[in-house]
């Protein structure tokens, strides 16, 4: 993946590994706000991103749209899009089908929702990773009545209703520079996130004390939309750096992002980006299934009745 600013790093199997380091391959993305850190996972499509997919559970289990799914870390996601029913919240929206070469968007709300929407804002929207777009209110906000503020819509940070439960967040603080970075996702994919980030990218953050997942509370001064260096999954996970400000977050659509401060940890800031772009839990696909008709139960019928009768 690639963030402008940060030279590309390569190497293979990162969800192997332990330490820092950088995987897959990626390029520069456009959203709908301004150029900025988007990048995109290596792999065909459909792939999953890596060698390993490790079911994700949750007490309550994966329920949105009168369905329960199951989801994957490393997973490939997929599957048919399917339509809420009327009656329930977000009548009549797509769910569903948003694979892992789909993950990565740019510092832009809204992006990471593919080429389907090409400006900023998440209001109206589909969940083509089933999981709900993060949502910025309270003191996270500079300003009010924005299209950041997309709480009427999706509740607030505490909306424990959303797939994978309320908003919550964990820091990770560089060992040798003044770099603060945080996720921000519902608190499944926090838990999640957290154990492969320890993995993959342990020596280059603080591990003492280790990170954890801590609610979101929208009124502290810390994360906001403006530190926002990368969105995923539809604009439902975002990474921030605290030592951040982009300007192009409250400015006219279609500025250019504000670029990365100096001082900064590259070799953290790919090794966090690239394990979330890989590992971001999604949705499992459907399973194929066979229906048997009564001609085919005939024919198994017959089948083994032969091979036991010439046998």
């Amino acid at each position: 993946m690639f963030i402008p600013g940060i030279t590309k790093r390569s190497s293979t199997n990162l969800e192997k590994r332990k330490g820092g380091g950088g995987g897959g391959r990626g390029g520069g993305g456009r959203g709908g706000g301004g150029r900025g850190g988007g990048g995109r996972s290596g792999g065909s499509k459909g792939s999953s991103g890596g060698s390993r997919s490790r079911p994700i559970s949750t007490s309550s289990g994966f329920q949105f749209g009168g369905k329960s799914r199951s989801a994957s870390a490393y997973g490939g996601g997929g599957g048919t899009p399917f339509a809420i029913a009327a009656g329930l919240p977000f009548a009549g929206r797509l769910v569903g089908g948003g694979q892992r070469n789909q993950v990565f968007g740019t510092r832009t709300y809204g992006s990471g929702y593919g080429s389907a929407h090409t400006t900023r804002g998440v209001a109206g929207r589909g969940f083509p990773f089933y999981f709900w777009p993060v949502v910025w209110g309270g003191g996270a906000l500079v300003l009010t009545g924005t299209y950041l503020d997309s709480r009427i819509e999706y509740g607030d940070v505490n909306n424990s209703t959303r797939p994978g439960g309320a908003l919550s967040t964990a820091t990770f603080q560089a060992v040798s520079l003044n770099n603060t970075f945080r996720i921000v996702a519902d608190n499944a994919t926090i838990v999640s996130l957290i154990s492969d980030l320890s993995q993959n990218c342990s020596s280059r953050f603080t591990t003492n004390p280790a990170p954890t997942s801590t609610p979101l509370n929208s009124s502290a001064s810390v994360p906001r939309p403006e530190q926002v260096i990368q969105y995923y999954r539809a604009s439902s996970i975002a990474l921030t750096l605290d030592q951040y400000n982009n300007t192009a977050t409250y400015a006219p659509e279609g500025t250019v992002d504000s670029p990365l401060p100096s001082g900064l940890d590259t070799t953290l800031l790919t090794c966090l980006n690239e394990t979330i772009g890989l590992a971001a839990p999604l949705i499992d696909g459907e399973m194929a299934t066979w229906a048997p008709s009564y001609f085919s139960l005939i024919s198994v019928v017959w089948a083994l009745w032969a091979l036991l009768r010439f046998s």
